[in-house]
Formats: structure tokens, sequence, C-alpha cells
């Protein structure tokens, strides 16, 4: 299934995110061991920047403790 531009036209519109960010950060998601913690602090960081909401130690620490267990919430906006 392939996305076109006027979805990734219309997603930057809402969010200011173009469509090689996403598209890198939905690589990086593919490419990554969702079980290695480092590299899911590494997304959590690139999540957040790329929204502009601040997560604290504390709440990262909860999101990727909560991928690597399996205990990943269905809306993703509860866990910001």
């Amino acid at each position: 299934f392939m996305f076109g531009d006027s979805f990734f036209k219309k997603v930057e519109s809402k969010t200011k995110v173009d469509k090689n960010t996403i598209l890198s950060l939905a690589k990086k998601l593919q490419d990554s061991n969702m079980k290695d913690e480092k590299v899911l602090n590494e997304i959590v960081d690139d999540i957040s920047n790329l929204t502009g909401r601040d997560v604290s130690s504390e709440k990262k620490k909860k999101i990727v403790n909560a991928i690597m267990n399996d205990k990943v919430p269905k809306d993703v906006d509860t866990m910001f």
C-alpha cells in the first residue's frame, strides 16, 4: 500500500512535518529492533521533536518499557 503525494501534503499541512521526514522515520521504525532500549529512546526523541512535545525522562522510560513489554496502548496520543 503506497501513500500518494496528496496524503503527504495533507499530513504536512496539519503537522508541519514533511514527506521525507515521515518516510525517514517510517524506515527507521521498519528497520529497528523494537526490543532495543537505545533504539526506542532515539525513536521517542525523534517523535517528540517532530511533534514539538517535550517528553520527560520518566515518561520516556515508561513509553520505552511499555513497547519492550508489548503493552502499547492502541491510542498513541495517550502515551504523550
